[in-house]
């Protein structure tokens, strides 16, 4: 549908003695020029005249001009005035404006050979920072377990507790299913390659140290980092948006004793049942893959691997999870305190709080293996 007083270009033949002009009428506003398709049609002009520079061009009859039409223009010209051009009075100060605008040059930036040592002190200094608070929360921590052996009657018991249904009870299902495939895949692969040397019935010692050793705390350490440490670290970040965190300490009620303390505490003493219950379900996923792939009997599974696994290997997995568990509460509470006012630092905090808990339960598992080398073979 044409509007009325719409954007026109006519293309004039040149004149004797005149050279070939260009001639634009109508409205040339940005509301003009969005309707029924028409700044495709005059860009499409415009491209077309691009390559002639001896073109005269007649904006004087153009009713209204406002800065996006002339842009259009400009861009057309090459982004300077061709030789041969008429305007109104009020269009000289626009494409003035225009002109002096397109000379401006950003200045340089140099680059310094020194970024990479700036940018290595900044990481330095930030691993500091997040190394001292970090041992401020655990000192901090520490006090507060001893306020609460002081004064067992008045201790957080309900926030205890309820963290260890969220972040124990609650798991129990993903540490399980996740348990019982890594031993029906351990077993599968193990048993392939003992049966070409034929010693099968070392299935059960291969098992039985590499779940209740590593692979079962390790894999529900990992799991509870993903499930419970970003629950953990949100559950702060938002008490930090919402100003809940402010309101507790201008009622005198501490983070620490109420909020830290009893989620250090709670995934203390769930860590090493998730140990347990995964331990449990790997072996069990182990021994099912067994009988299929080794017909090993189930009753040959159980009395072969009180033998094949030492009690100190129970000791040292019971004691990685423990580890484990608190770790992981202080790294997302570390960071969930540490979350800004905002949604952007809510989502980035809490998934760095998730890689973060990851890579330090990783490391401590390193640590337990080069301490405990020596120990439950």
């Amino acid at each position: 549908m044409q509007i009325e007083n719409a954007p026109t270009l006519t293309l004039k033949p040149p004149d004797a003695g005149s050279p070939q002009s260009v001639l634009a009428n109508g409205i040339w506003q940005v509301h003009a020029l969005a309707q029924c398709g028409a700044i495709k049609t005059i860009n499409a002009t415009l491209v077309s005249l691009k390559d002639k520079p001896d073109l005269s061009w007649d904006l004087s009859q153009i009713i209204r001009l406002d800065h996006i039409g002339a842009q259009m223009f400009w861009n057309a010209w090459g982004k300077q005035r061709p030789a041969q051009l008429q305007l109104a009075e009020k269009q000289e100060e626009l494409f003035k404006r225009i002109e002096e605008a397109s000379k401006l040059e950003l200045p340089r930036v140099r680059a310094s050979r020194f970024n990479w040592v700036m940018t290595l002190g900044a990481g330095m200094l930030n691993f500091f920072e997040h190394a001292h608070g970090f041992i401020r929360l655990i000192g901090q921590v520490v006090q507060d377990i001893g306020r609460f052996i002081r004064h067992p009657m008045t201790g957080p018991w309900r926030e205890v507790s309820a963290n260890i249904f969220h972040s124990g009870f609650q798991a129990l299902g993903i540490t399980a299913l996740v348990g019982f495939l890594i031993g029906v895949v351990l077993s599968y692969l193990s048993a392939q390659q003992l049966r070409m040397f034929g010693g099968d019935m070392y299935l059960v010692n291969i098992l039985g140290m590499s779940v209740i050793r590593e692979l079962g705390p390790l894999l529900a350490a990992i799991l509870v980092a993903g499930r419970s440490g970003s629950s953990i670290t949100a559950q702060l970040g938002v008490m930090r948006v919402t100003e809940e965190l402010d309101a507790m300490l201008v009622m005198g009620i501490s983070h620490g004793y109420r909020l830290i303390m009893p989620k250090v505490v709670a995934l203390a003493i769930s860590m090493p049942l998730l140990v347990v219950w995964t331990d449990a379900m790997a072996l069990i996923g182990g021994m099912v893959s067994a009988k299929v792939e080794l017909n090993l009997s189930a009753r040959y599974f159980l009395q072969k691997l009180p033998d094949a696994v030492p009690l100190s290997n129970y000791i040292i997995g019971l004691l990685k999870g423990t580890t484990f568990g608190m770790l992981i509460a202080l790294v997302s509470c570390h960071f969930g305190l540490r979350i800004k006012p905002n949604t952007e630092s809510l989502g980035r905090g809490t998934t760095t709080s998730v890689v973060t808990a990851i890579t330090v339960v990783i490391l401590a598992d390193a640590v337990f293996a080069i301490i405990f080398s020596g120990v439950g073979f």
